[in-house]
């Protein structure tokens, strides 16, 4: 089965390494700079050269010809790509590979695929991951969720160093990869305010079991949060400045400034989750703290006296 990348992103470039170092694999973007002449995403991924085996293109239509597609794509970004290109994605394998909740409908990205091409083959691969050491060729293991059918696509997604475990819990998958960014931001303010390593690990801890509530309220599987697509990628996230989202967490933690260009999918993940949880009347009160924080409502002492100041409840 061809593998086709839709998005020369960081991670998108990364996946196009990892793939092509042992098959044929194209990776489309809309402007691919220079990528074509110096074989490497000096913009997103510098230092990484592309191997003989990645086409590089800018034209989707070539790019749709691959049996399977990765779509590597910013969450908020996701439904108006199908929608403009549904006709080349018809009877494709779609592979969401960005973590977020769609801010306008509360929807993760395989509901999204579904919901825009309901005839697709929807799935999503996500997990503790950053770009630059799947580039590298580092040991990465992630999680491939999809609904049925899964073990050929596994099977051709999987290489040396990257191992892909299959689930059928599509629902779980998204909302790990969506909340923990959530909860990188809470643990990267406090961090960033000098609130010590201890309050980070309570923040962990109690983040992972409002993934779990939450996955719970929308038919997920709450043990799937316990892999990699949920607590291995929160233990990452929330403890590397490698994460935009946690890097995010500590500009509001120190009261600095953070480049308004660059994507970081838990903040509008916060505001959409927020939203869920109030219509659904689940308490969720670190989401709660980060949505305030990210909406000045609340500086982070506030957001930690607000937590601190909670009732006292068994665990």
């Amino acid at each position: 089965m061809n593998v086709a990348i839709l998005g020369a992103g960081a991670f998108g470039t990364a996946l196009a390494i990892a793939l092509g170092r042992n098959s044929a694999v194209t990776l489309w973007a809309r402007d691919v700079g220079d990528m074509q002449d110096s074989r490497e995403n000096t913009r997103r991924l510098p230092c990484h050269k592309l191997p003989a085996n990645v086409i590089v293109t800018d034209d989707l239509a070539r790019a749709c010809t691959a049996e399977i597609l990765l779509l590597c794509l910013p969450m908020q970004k996701l439904r108006g790509f199908l929608e403009e290109a549904q006709d080349q994605l018809t009877g494709k394998t779609l592979v969401a590979c960005c973590k977020g909740i769609e801010i306008s409908t509360g929807a993760g990205p395989v509901e999204v695929i579904r919901s825009v091409l309901p005839q697709a083959s929807a799935a999503i691969l996500t997990g503790p991951s950053f770009a630059a050491d799947i580039a590298k060729g580092l040991p990465t293991a992630l999680t491939l969720a999809v609904a049925k059918d899964g073990a050929e696509l596994q099977k051709r997604l999987t290489t040396t160093t990257l191992r892909l475990y299959r689930t059928t819990d599509t629902a779980g998958a998204e909302l790990g990869g969506a909340l923990k960014n959530v909860v990188a931001i809470a643990c990267g303010a406090a961090m960033g305010a000098g609130l010590g390593e201890s309050a980070r690990a309570a923040l962990m801890t109690r983040g992972f079991a409002e993934m779990q509530r939450l996955a719970a309220q929308r038919g997920a599987d709450p043990d799937t949060l316990a892999g990699l697509s949920g607590f291995g990628d929160l233990t990452l996230t929330c403890t590397s400045e490698q994460s935009r989202n946690y890097r995010l967490g500590l500009s509001l933690g120190r009261g600095e400034s953070f480049d308004a260009s660059t994507t970081v999918e838990g903040a509008a993940t916060a505001r959409a989750v927020h939203r869920l949880a109030r219509e659904a009347g689940l308490d969720l009160p670190i989401t709660s703290a980060v949505a305030g924080l990210l909406d000045n409502v609340l500086d982070v002492r506030e957001a930690m006296d607000a937590l601190l100041n909670r009732p006292l409840k068994e665990e």
